[in-house]
């Protein structure tokens, strides 16, 4: 073990941690989740660290030669090394100070290391004067945010859900022909083709989305340069343009400073307001999912008209049966998800002052929100979706069996005769064109034309 001092004593510190006193009281004070930060979290302070030091050397606030080996540590960073020196739990101090304290001291102590100075000196490159210059916090902390959840968006989900657009509307042009009853309050009703049900699907994941663009476009809106209240204080003239403008190319992300800072530091309402796109789309996506639960139940006992991929055995003593696992993931998901926004919410709502401390959970419950509706996408696209397959004679005779199907009787003999000569069908176990043969109230002509489920989808 090495020693370090900081404002409140002495701390032990690992002697081959590239992190620091901070660092090591954090792991000592927080042991809630016994989970780590996530690492694109990680990765987006590093590469607002990389952007300071590149603007503070530009504004002339930082030497050529301490900058030239802080970008150098947090390129390290970035490119995902040092991996395992970020040990602060993901439910840690307020504001995310401790994690982002991990990241200054991981950075500083190897940006050291390359100038030949031992672990835990900080004479050279220190956490706070050298890698956190111009910078809080209050300011880095929800950037990084929204740098990692645009990262994690754009390289996932959006993918993943333009695929499973893809392989809804691919079914529903193998299905287009397929006629079925259609099914409302889960009783019998008038028919429509399973293409058209596929097609409605792809069509609610597309609309779902829309709420995440415009929410997303709000996330580039960044508060870096306000520092701990959003007034800038403590950073060089020409900074804060100089770091957003070194942050946008590092990223190649289309970043812009927020116009009120103030506000940008204590706000995190564009957080609760992209939790709950994430709730949208999850609502969508946990429907389709329990639909194709419910459409392919069987395979004697149900509807069985359609069948789903079988990817593993269902049960541990039924032999032979295989569950819509895929789908059961998908609705779970999308539930863990949908919780997620109540939190966020909370969250959001409880700033006090000049600024929100509870920056942490935000963004432990988007990143990881994020990361599971991605690959639950996929799995339910390649491992369900693309598998289907419909039972066409099983459509076909629930379509012809249908009682929903004496809607077309309504302009020949009036809704209050056709309700009675449903009634009759279901007491009697008939079928309805029997039931309308007997009752003499449609020509013999009619009949076969009217009640033929084709002639209606």
């Amino acid at each position: 073990m090495r020693v370090e001092r900081d404002a409140l004593g002495e701390v032990e510190v690992p002697d081959d941690a590239y992190y620091g006193a901070e660092t090591a009281r954090a792991v000592r004070n927080f042991h809630i989740s016994r989970q780590r930060q996530h690492p694109l979290l990680i990765r987006a302070i590093a590469q607002i660290k990389l952007a300071a030091a590149r603007a503070n050397v530009a504004v002339g606030a930082l030497s050529d030669e301490i900058g030239e080996v802080i970008e150098r540590a947090a390129q390290e960073i970035v490119e995902g090394g040092f991996a395992d020196q970020f040990v602060v739990d993901a439910y840690s101090a307020g504001a995310g100070t401790s994690i982002h304290m991990n990241v200054n001291e991981v950075i500083a102590n190897r940006a050291g290391e390359l100038l030949g100075e031992p672990k835990g000196t900080y004479e050279r490159v220190h956490p706070n004067d050298h890698v956190n210059m111009g910078q809080s916090s209050n300011d880095v902390f929800p950037t990084a945010m929204r740098i990692a959840i645009l990262t994690n968006l754009r390289s996932g989900l959006l993918f993943q859900l333009d695929n499973l657009v893809g392989a809804l509307n691919m079914r529903a042009e193998e299905f287009q022909g397929i006629v079925k009853s259609g099914r409302t309050h889960l009783q019998d009703a008038v028919p429509i083709t399973l293409g058209h049900e596929f097609a409605a699907y792809a069509n609610m994941v597309i609309r779902a989305a829309d709420p995440l663009f415009a929410a997303e476009k709000r996330l580039h809106r960044i508060p870096l340069g306000g520092t701990a209240v959003g007034t800038g204080f403590g950073t060089a003239p020409g900074y804060r343009e100089e770091v957003v403008k070194q942050l946008r190319a590092i990223t190649e992300l289309d970043l812009e400073s927020a116009e009120d800072l103030v506000e940008a530091v204590r706000n995190l309402g564009d957080f609760a307001e992209f939790a709950g796109a994430l709730k949208t789309l999850s609502l969508a996506l946990g429907q389709i999912a329990n639909d194709l639960r419910m459409l392919s139940m069987g395979p004697r006992a149900g509807l069985a008209e359609i069948s789903l991929p079988a990817v593993q055995p269902g049960s541990s003593m039924m032999p032979g049966k295989i569950n819509p696992s895929i789908a059961e993931v998908m609705n779970m998901v999308c539930m863990r998800v949908s919780g997620a926004e109540h939190t966020v919410a909370l969250a959001a709502g409880a700033g006090q002052l000049d600024m929100n401390v509870m920056t942490p959970v935000i963004a432990d419950e988007l990143l990881k929100g994020l990361g599971m509706l991605h690959r639950a996408v996929e799995g339910f696209t390649e491992l369900c979706v693309k598998g289907i397959e419909a039972d066409v004679e099983r459509c076909r005779e629930f379509a012809e069996a249908s009682l929903g199907i004496a809607t077309a009787l309504d302009p020949v003999i009036g809704y209050e005769r056709a309700a009675e000569l449903v009634v009759e069908a279901f007491r009697t176990g008939r079928t309805l064109k029997e039931v309308v043969r007997e009752s003499g109230l449609v020509g013999e002509e009619q009949i076969d034309e009217l009640l033929d489920p084709r002639r209606y989808v």
